[in-house]
């Protein structure tokens, strides 16, 4: 109890920031706290949002050699935030009708679900990142973006899915 009023102490001037942090889905208090304590709220000292996932050593690793691209592992980084960023990504992958979700099923079905959980949790990073920089609040793109950011892709994916199954598909325009 003396320690959680101690935190609290400790991250009054920097409120405005927690509740920010805060609107990110799978991102609670503790959580928020956590990311604050350790990246900071002085977002100027990374020039760009990928410096930041750099130096946490979240970013997703590159190892490519005479053309061929081979797994890259992420490197080690601030553990104590990368700890918090992926515990905030498994909440998130586990919330509802969220562009995060839909971020970790898109990529946990072709990935892996610990691939989809670092990845989710370098998107909560950047989101974060562009927050604190901008002092803007988090703007929900929802579960459907994926399918709205490319319908004409989307259509001719489910109808080859489809004519694999053994199906004729016409298709009429429902307007």
């Amino acid at each position: 109890m003396r320690m959680n009023n101690e935190i609290e102490d400790r991250f009054r001037p920097f409120e405005q920031d927690l509740q920010l942090a805060d609107t990110i889905p799978g991102v609670n208090l503790k959580t928020a706290q956590a990311l604050l304590a350790e990246a900071g709220t002085d977002m100027s000292r990374f020039p760009t949002s990928r410096h930041l996932s750099s130096w946490a050593g979240i970013c997703p690793g590159q190892n490519e050699s005479a053309g061929k691209h081979h797994s890259g592992k992420t490197r080690k980084g601030n553990r104590w935030l990368r700890h918090a960023l992926t515990e905030a990504a498994h909440a998130a992958a586990h919330s509802k009708d969220t562009y995060l979700a839909a971020q970790y099923h898109r990529l946990a079905a072709r990935r892996g679900k610990k691939r989809a959980v670092i990845a989710v949790a370098h998107s909560i990073l950047v989101i974060l990142y562009h927050m604190l920089r901008q002092r803007q609040s988090y703007r929900e793109l929802g579960s459907n973006f994926f399918d709205q950011r490319d319908k004409t892709g989307l259509q001719r994916r489910l109808v080859q899915r489809l004519e694999k199954l053994g199906y004729t598909v016409e298709l009429h325009s429902a307007a």
